[in-house]
């Protein structure tokens, strides 16, 4: 559950969302409108609550929809794309087809049930490959938006002037018990199920209830980076980088423990390769231990 909200509903998606359901409003106000407008040009009498019942309804449903597009984003993003990625993207539009149509087709028998008249929605292979077609274009609309969104957040994030000093210690929290750390003993921060695990620089390890994703959020500051899909780590604390024919790599900390990253992260650890160290200690730490990066 903890992993499927940090999925849905991260820090300022809620203007994500609001802005989305704001735009879309506006689109399905103009097409009724339209679409009102053009029967009338037909002959016909002007009637606008059709087509506002209509549209209202679809949107409606898009928007409580939306956050099982933006789990399916979520989850695929951070991985190379593969086969299963992309199976998992097209079920996910299949299932946002079938339960928009049924949702909306709900609805609108609802209300029309309680206006005293009956809707007909003319099931059909056709009238379904219609819907299904639009729920195509209004997915890749939502998926591609979000996953601009969010690629433009991680970079604003990384390029975040650091002049803020970090406080000394952390409070690491589950549930009713508190632990003290010291953000600079953390080596690596790994995830392990429905928990993160913690590895200090003294060979403790805390393990706390949470995701890796708001462990990530909070570490940030700290200048940890990551560097695998499941792990963390603390690049003060980085004396050497090895790369891997595979083009994965090795980072050895300043204790001699090793921990492995993907290539797929390769970008945020050259970043912090580039980042002068501000703090004196950390400079003192640098010509102690010499060690030049591959």
């Amino acid at each position: 559950m903890n992993k499927l909200s940090s999925l849905i509903l991260r820090l300022n998606d809620r203007t994500f969302y609001m802005t989305a359901a704001v735009l879309s409003v506006g689109v399905g106000l103009v097409n009724a409108f339209s679409l009102a407008q053009d029967a009338a040009r037909r002959g016909t009498p002007y009637d606008l609550g059709t087509p506002l019942l209509g549209e209202m309804t679809s949107i409606l449903v898009i928007i409580l929809l939306a956050p099982l597009l933006v789990a399916t984003v979520r989850s695929i993003r951070p991985a190379p794309f593969a086969p299963h990625s992309a199976a998992r993207a097209a079920l996910a539009i299949v299932a946002f087809s079938a339960l928009h149509i049924i949702g909306m087709v709900a609805l609108r028998k609802l209300l029309m049930w309680a206006a005293g008249v009956s809707y007909d929605f003319h099931l059909s292979w056709p009238t379904v490959m219609y819907e299904f077609r639009k729920d195509i274009m209004t997915a890749l609309l939502i998926g591609t938006t979000l996953w601009l969104y969010d690629g433009y957040r991680d970079g604003a994030a990384r390029q975040a002037p650091r002049n803020t000093p970090a406080p000394a210690t952390l409070w690491l929290r589950d549930g009713a018990s508190r632990v003290r750390i010291s953000p600079a003993d953390i080596l690596w921060v790994a995830s392990a199920g429905n928990y993160v695990e913690y590895a200090m620089a003294d060979g403790r390890q805390h393990l706390i209830r949470g995701t890796l994703t708001a462990a990530e959020s909070e570490l940030a500051r700290f200048e940890l980076v990551r560097i695998h899909r499941g792990r963390l780590v603390n690049m003060a604390r980085v004396t050497a980088l090895s790369s891997l024919p595979s083009g994965d790599f090795t980072l050895t900390f300043d204790t001699g423990q090793t921990v492995q990253g993907s290539r797929r992260y390769r970008s945020a650890v050259a970043l912090s390769e580039q980042t002068p160290a501000t703090a004196p200690e950390a400079a003192g730490r640098e010509k102690e231990n010499s060690s030049v990066f591959n």
